[in-house]
C-alpha cells in the first residue's frame, strides 16, 4: 500500500507539472494532455521507474477514464446538435465504419493486423471528451461551427461504443450482446425519465441552494448514477467508458441551465483536477515503448495508423460537410473529427487482453492517437485563426 501512495503522489506531481509545461512561454502550445502522457512515459516502468501502475493509482485512473466519457456525455447539448449537425454527424461517422473496415480487412489479408473488426473500428473513433478541454478553451464550441463539431465527435465516440459494445466485448453472440444493450437503454432512458421529472422549478432551486453548503447533494447523486450505469454496464459485460457515456447524457439533460452551472463545474473540477490527468499519466506509463522501437518496421506503423486515422474519419467530414459550412471550416473540422485516443487506448486493451492484436499495433495505435492529439487540433487551431473564419451566419445548401 505504501507503494501504491508513492507511486500515486508521483503520478499528481507529474499532473500538476503538465498545465504547467503548456502555460511556458513558447510558439508550440501543446494540449495538456500530451504533457500528461509524455510526463508519464517518463516517470513510468520504461524510463525512470519512479511509479508504477498497479493497486490505488490502476484503480484511480480506470475512474478517470469513466469520468471522461462521463464530462463528454454531459457536454453533449441535444438542442444545439439537432437538425444537419446530427444528421451530417452520423452519416460521416457510419462512411469512416465502412471505410475502417475496408481498410481493416486489406491490411488482414497481408497479414498487416490479426484482427480487422479491432483495427476498423479504432481508426474510426474521435476523441471528443479529449478535445472538449481544448475547444473550450479556444473558444470553439460557442461559435457557429460548434454543433457540427460537437455533433461529429459524438458520433465518432458514440458509434464505436456500441460497436465495441455489440461485437468486441464479453465473448457474446452478437444477438445476446443486442439485447443486453438494448436491456441497459432501456435502463438508462427510464433513469433519464425520472431524473428529468425531478427536475421541477423547486427542486433546481433546492440544488442550488444546496451547492453553497457542505451536503454536495447533487454533485453526490450525479456520481450515484455514474457509478450505478458503470456497473451495470459492467455487468452486462459491455466496457465501462458505455454506462460513463450514457451516464454523462442522464445527468446533461438534468443539469441544464444556468441554475445548475455549479453543479457541472464541481463535476469538471472532480474529473479535470484529480482523476482525468491521473488516467492520462497511467495512459503514458503504460505506453509500450519497446514493442514501438523493437524495429524500423514496428516504428513505421505508427504513421500508417496516423494516416488512417485522417483517412478515414477525416476524409467523410471533409467531403461530406462541403455545402454545409464555410469552406474555410471544413479542414479544422476534418482535423478535429481524426482526433483519437482514449477509446483507441480502450480498444487496443481489449486486443491484447484477449490475443487479438500484436504488441507493436497496439503500440503504433496508441502511439497514432497521442500524435493526433498533439497535431490535428493545433493545426486546426492556427487555421481558424490563420483564415480568420468566420462567425457570421451560414446557410447551408439543400
Amino acid at each position: 500500500m505504501t507503494e501504491d501512495f508513492q507511486s500515486l503522489v508521483v503520478i499528481l506531481v507529474a499532473a500538476a507539472l503538465a498545465p504547467l509545461i503548456v502555460d511556458l512561454p513558447n510558439r508550440l502550445r501543446l494540449p495538456a494532455v500530451v504533457a500528461e502522457i509524455t510526463l508519464g512515459i517518463l516517470i513510468g516502468p520504461q524510463v525512470l521507474g519512479f511509479a508504477e501502475p498497479e493497486g490505488v493509482v490502476e484503480f484511480l485512473s480506470t475512474v478517470g477514464l469513466a469520468f471522461l466519457f462521463f464530462l463528454g456525455g454531459l457536454e453533449v447539448d441535444f438542442d444545439r446538435v439537432r437538425g444537419l449537425p446530427a444528421k451530417l454527424g452520423g452519416y460521416g461517422w457510419l462512411i469512416s465504419l465502412a471505410l475502417g473496415l475496408t481498410f481493416a480487412f486489406l491490411l488482414e489479408e497481408i497479414g498487416f493486423v490479426l484482427s480487422a473488426e479491432l483495427i476498423g473500428v479504432a481508426i474510426c473513433t474521435t476523441a471528443i471528451g479529449t478535445l472538449m478541454p481544448i475547444l473550450r478553451d479556444a473558444g470553439e464550441l460557442r461559435r457557429p461551427l460548434g454543433p457540427f463539431i460537437l455533433a461529429a465527435g459524438v458520433a465518432g465516440e458514440f458509434g464505436p461504443l456500441l460497436v465495441v459494445s455489440l461485437l468486441l466485448t464479453a465473448g457474446r453472440e452478437p444477438g445476446v450482446a443486442f439485447a443486453l444493450l438494448i436491456a441497459f437503454a432501456v435502463i438508462s432512458l427510464l433513469t433519464a425519465v425520472v431524473a428529468t421529472r425531478a427536475r421541477t422549478p423547486r427542486m433546481v432551486a433546492a440544488i442550488h441552494d444546496a451547492m453553497a453548503s457542505s451536503g454536495q447533494a447533487a454533485v453526490r447523486l450525479a456520481l450515484v448514477v455514474l457509478f450505478g450505469l458503470v456497473f451495470l454496464a459492467s455487468e452486462f459485460g459491455f466496457d465501462i467508458i458505455l454506462g460513463a457515456f450514457a451516464a454523462g447524457l442522464v445527468v446533461g439533460l438534468v443539469t441544464k441551465g444556468e441554475k445548475t452551472e455549479d453543479v457541472r463545474l464541481r463535476l469538471e473540477a472532480i474529473g479535470f483536477g484529480f482523476v482525468i490527468p491521473i488516467f492520462f499519466v497511467v495512459t503514458g506509463m503504460e505506453f509500450d515503448l519497446a514493442a514501438l522501437f523493437d524495429s524500423p518496421t514496428n516504428l513505421l506503423r505508427l504513421p500508417v495508423f496516423l494516416a488512417l486515422f485522417l483517412v478515414v474519419r477525416g476524409a467523410p467530414v471533409f467531403l461530406l460537410y462541403r455545402t454545409a459550412i464555410p469552406k474555410v471550416d471544413r479542414l479544422p473540422l476534418t482535423l478535429y473529427s481524426a482526433t483519437a485516443l482514449p477509446l483507441v487506448v480502450a480498444i487496443t486493451t481489449i486486443g491484447l487482453e484477449t490475443g487479438h492484436m500484436r504488441p507493436e499495433n497496439a503500440a503504433a495505435l496508441v502511439g497514432a492517437a497521442m500524435v493526433s492529439v498533439l497535431v490535428f487540433p493545433l493545426v486546426a487551431l492556427t487555421l481558424r485563426r490563420g483564415q480568420q473564419a468566420t462567425d457570421e451566419p451560414f446557410t447551408p445548401s439543400a
